[in-house]
């Protein structure tokens, strides 16, 4: 598992481990490490032209120091000085006594060297940076041509949020010291950061128990997919109910069954008027035509998906809303939602950015560019899970505690249906008995490696039934692990 944790606490950390070390220590430890992976990326140190872009804090610093190593080793290693007065001194110093030079920014050598560069180094701005890239700064990151290293983190994105407020230094690799920062993990500052390379400095005993952000592995995710036992039939195992469809939309009906069909509970009953779309394709679907209360006992309610905004959809949100079990609510479902649920069983809603803007009052610009503080605005506001879905897909439950980030997925999952088929897929796990953050997490997990599966490796254009199908493959790999 990957987790994150904010700037104020990363300080923290970061000054009860240097009260215990010799001056400099963790400068150099991260130097080495971000040395380590430049020489990896270059290949060839020898002879490679490397530049550092230096801003004044200790960001700054690091990449001083590991331009000294890549000097030491025959780079010719360039740092172009944004605030020459303010640069690290002793990085400073180190580099040039292994042979490197540092240059003003506003000189000719600065984009000359910068424009030439094999590898570029972006020490500009450190972790506790606010605010998109200066003018300066933006005109010598546009001259890069060679391969572009973050420090820590992109220079112009928050760490906390992962917000890009401004210009922002784009990245193919960000090497990270210590711990993961959310902002690593979520968009559009993940857009940024390119390949991520953790670094141990020493920090991990000194990091609270609980992240502020986590992104589940295989196993994680593994360890919380329900497994039948000997004695399970089709009821204990769950049954989940799915009211989703409509006349004019019968196929979101179909996509939510085929995703509930493959998320673990024994039993998928139907209540709505596609019912015979749904058997034509899932006979095994246990179908009624309603209201909910009536079609039997469930585990789990999802409702949602193609189901209208007439008074018959109202009517059948508020049937399955005044149940004691829990129920996600997606799509047509989040439209008809009220402000006051009235609920105390476990509730998890699933929009996507633009229904997350219509149920916090925004735009949906304001959601994408804060998807962090969205989340956790609408999981605070409706007191459910709210799993927000689009680029990085993130999961919050009403407690507080750390925001899952989905690590899974890929841009062809913007197709219509997909999002039903999670639906179904997170609906059938809360049946098997998991609580809405876990199923939400298990779900999207699920949802996007079988998006990966199905699209190939080369990339290529896929359907929702597509990712429905693939399902089963990306379960068995995600039990197996």
């Amino acid at each position: 598992m990957r987790t994150g944790y904010r700037v104020e606490t990363v300080r923290a950390a970061e000054r009860a481990l240097m009260a215990r070390l010799p001056e400099g220590t963790l400068m150099r430890r991260a130097a080495a490490g971000l040395a380590a992976v430049c020489a990896e990326l270059l290949g060839r140190v020898y002879g490679a032209r490397v530049a550092l872009l230096v801003g004044s804090g200790d960001n700054g610093g690091d990449a001083l120091y590991a331009g000294a190593r890549l000097a030491r080793r025959g780079a010719g290693v360039t740092a172009v000085l944004l605030t020459p007065e303010r640069a690290h001194s002793g990085g400073l110093r180190a580099l040039r006594a292994a042979g490197g030079r540092g240059v003003p920014a506003d000189s000719l050598d600065a984009l000359t060297a910068v424009g030439r560069a094999d590898l570029v180094v972006d020490g500009i701005v450190g972790i506790g940076g606010r605010g998109g890239l200066r003018p300066d700064a933006e005109r010598l990151v546009r001259a890069v041509r060679g391969i572009l290293v973050a420090t820590d983190l992109p220079s112009g994105v928050d760490a906390d949020s992962g917000e890009a407020p401004g210009a922002a230094v784009r990245a193919d690799m960000t090497v990270t010291f210590g711990t993961y920062k959310p902002g690593l993990l979520i968009d559009p500052a993940h857009e940024h950061a390119g390949a991520l390379r953790l670094i141990d400095i020493g920090l991990a005993p000194w990091l609270p128990s609980a992240p502020d952000v986590e992104a589940l592995h295989h196993a994680d995710v593994a360890e919380l997919l329900p497994r039948p036992e000997p004695e399970s039939d089709k009821y204990r195992r769950g049954v989940v109910g799915v009211v989703a469809g409509s006349a004019r939309y019968p196929g979101a009906a179909v996509l939510a069954v085929a995703g509930a069909l493959r998320g673990g509970a024994g039993a998928v009953r139907y209540v709505g008027p596609a019912a015979d779309a749904v058997i034509a394709r899932f006979p095994e679907t246990l179908v009624h035509a309603g209201p909910p209360h009536k079609a039997g006992r469930v585990q789990a309610w999802v409702v949602g998906p193609g189901l209208g905004d007439d008074a018959v959809a109202r009517q059948a949100l508020d049937d399955v809303l005044a149940s004691d079990v829990p129920v996600l609510v997606d799509a047509d479902g989040l439209r008809l939602l009220p402000r006051d649920m009235g609920r105390t069983a476990p509730t998890l809603l699933t929009p996507h950015a633009g229904e997350a803007a219509a149920l916090l009052g925004t735009s949906r610009e304001d959601v994408e560019a804060n998807r962090l503080r969205s989340v956790r605005a609408l999981a605070d506001r409706f007191a459910a899970t709210a799993l927000l879905k689009g680029s990085t897909t993130l999961v919050a439950a009403p407690d507080g505690g750390p925001v899952r980030v989905n690590p899974t997925g890929t841009g062809w999952l913007a197709t219509a249906g997909s999002g039903d088929v999670l639906s179904g897929l997170t609906g059938s796990l809360l049946a098997t008995g998991l609580n809405p953050r876990e199923a939400a997490s298990a779900g999207a997990y699920l949802h996007g490696l079988a998006a990966r599966r199905a699209t190939g490796r080369q990339g290529a254009p896929i359907t929702a039934y597509e990712v429905a199908t693939a399902l089963g493959d990306a379960w068995a790999e995600v039990a197996s692990a």
